[in-house]
């Protein structure tokens, strides 16, 4: 149980650090912390709806990730556009963290509040 709640911490930082970059490049957020509160919102929210549409073939993975872009664009500034840009910046970021992580040997290949990673 402990190491599941570490792996989880641990995936919703980096996952947080993803949006965190995304935020910062397109509306110049700088606070770390609203980025780890977003993240978890974001993973609730992806759980949640995935759960009830995401077995929808084509629309519920879409559903899905509308109601992700709907929490970051209700967290940030912006509209939908700028919410799609963070999402973007923070879906490639997190990729990049993860691979480094995964070459070293620190972590796998997943995240927790960045979709699809």
């Amino acid at each position: 149980m402990i190491d599941s709640l570490i792996v989880f911490a641990a995936s919703l930082l980096i996952g947080a650090v993803g949006i965190y970059a995304g935020a910062k490049v397109v509306v110049d957020a700088e606070d770390y912390t609203y980025a780890i509160v977003t993240a978890l919102i974001g993973a609730v929210v992806w759980a949640i709806v995935g759960f009830f549409f995401g077995w929808i073939p084509l629309l519920g993975p879409l559903l899905v990730f509308v109601a992700y872009l709907a929490v970051i664009n209700t967290r940030y500034p912006g509209g939908w556009v700028d919410a799609a840009a963070i999402t973007i910046i923070a879906w490639v970021s997190v990729l990049v963290v993860l691979y480094v992580l995964a070459l070293v040997g620190v972590t796998g290949f997943e995240a927790v509040g960045v979709p699809g990673v």
